[in-house]
């Protein structure tokens, strides 16, 4: 007698779990922040760049809004961190697109925390689109 072998996808003790999200919204939340500080100057100098201090802080916001509602309504937990994260990932790649034409700061730490932003947002966008939930917010 043959048996299947054939998987049906990772077991629920494998699925990303609502913790873990919001580890991602507060991690990422804290890199927006921490590049704001460093355009907003308050970290080293020479680093000022307004337009980008306002628009870190802006994500920054939109992320740590999104970690508050996932308390709020823990059945959408998944959604909201699929909206907040893609926001935030576009207005990345708006800040990187500033940095390519010239427009926005052209700094080795620019370029290495868009990177680390970017890299943050795909992993976490990965983690939420994989998590499942069932009706009362539990991850299934």
């Amino acid at each position: 007698m043959a048996t299947s072998t054939a998987q049906r996808g990772p077991s629920t003790g494998e699925l990303p779990s609502a913790g873990s999200i919001r580890t991602f919204l507060l991690i990422e939340s804290a890199t927006f922040l921490s590049a704001a500080a460093l355009h907003f100057g308050a970290l080293f100098s020479g680093f000022a760049h307004g337009a980008a201090a306002a628009a870190e802080s802006v994500i920054a916001s939109v992320l740590l809004g999104g970690l508050l509602a996932t308390w709020i309504g823990p059945r959408t937990v998944r959604g909201i961190a699929l909206t907040v994260q893609g926001f935030a990932l576009i207005g990345t790649f708006v800040g990187l697109f500033t940095i390519a034409i010239g427009i926005g700061p052209r700094t080795g730490p620019d370029l290495v925390i868009h990177a680390i932003m970017v890299i943050e947002l795909v992993w976490g966008l990965v983690v939420a689109a994989r998590a499942r939930f069932d009706s009362t917010g539990a991850s299934s």
